[in-house]
């Protein structure tokens, strides 16, 4: 299937490493270029090298400043002419219980994947034209809650709302707005989470056992997802929170 994505710009915010790059890499198979953004100018330079520099340009940017959103539509326009989209991804929260999660935590995890992501949805909107799509990289914690990520708990499920609502208000304008909540993907993240007991094996091993297709995600096969989310192909989709996950949620 033709996801006619030739030529169309996108924005993806934590580009440079995991879901975000795993996006990025299928969205410019496919014939479109992106606008990367993360913390490290290193891994952007080392994605930007390996998409192309006709395909890609990174811009170092932490999502919990409000200036980010503005710089990253000039830098798509400056730099491609266009703007057509935007997967708005961020890193994980620290992972903890209600009772050792700090207020720093909490503080520092709403401005970073709460606000920071409402700020972009709702300027990188303002800024699409129509058949212009968003997709928000949640997780499953918006319909479960994953043991030992409090936060993430906490944050995600209200900013699927947001992203519902956002969808309601831009859906007269022609512009989609998405979810896409990611079970157990094989990312460098979750290497780090099935290690915090002390022996990642059997972390990965009880995990496995709740995925009726009994493995893990790859990077590659969320990256497909999104980048058909964002895509004129996924044309009347919108409000959709899409589980990646293998099937293991069990909820409707």
């Amino acid at each position: 299937m033709d996801l006619q994505l030739a030529d169309r710009v996108f924005i993806v915010t934590g580009g440079a490493r995991g879901l975000g790059r795993a996006t990025a890499d299928q969205l410019v198979a496919e014939g479109a270029r992106v606008v990367l953004s993360g913390r490290s100018r290193e891994s952007l330079d080392h994605a930007v090298a390996e998409l192309g520099e006709e395909n890609a340009v990174g811009v170092v940017a932490d999502n919990a400043d409000p200036k980010v959103p503005g710089l990253l539509v000039r830098t798509a326009l400056d730099t491609f002419g266009r703007l057509d989209g935007a997967l708005v991804s961020v890193g994980g929260p620290a992972p903890g219980t209600v009772a050792s999660s700090t207020d720093e935590q909490w503080t520092n995890a709403f401005h970073s994947v709460f606000l920071g992501a409402v700020r972009l949805g709702r300027e990188l909107a303002a800024a699409l034209p129509a058949c212009g799509a968003i997709a928000f990289v949640l997780s499953s914690s918006v319909k479960s809650p994953i043991t030992g990520l409090t936060i993430s708990n906490g944050l995600r499920p209200g900013l699927a709302m947001v992203a519902k609502n956002l969808a309601d208000e831009v859906g007269p304008r022609g512009i989609r707005v998405n979810g896409l909540l990611p079970g157990r993907i094989a990312t460098d993240r979750l290497k780090e989470l099935d290690a915090l007991g002390g022996d990642p094996e059997a972390a990965r091993a009880r995990a496995t056992a709740t995925i009726p297709l009994g493995r893990y995600g790859e990077p590659e096969e969320f990256g497909r997802a999104a980048a058909f989310l964002l895509s004129p192909a996924a044309s009347y989709l919108t409000g959709v929170m899409l589980p990646v996950d293998g099937g293991a949620l069990r909820s409707l």
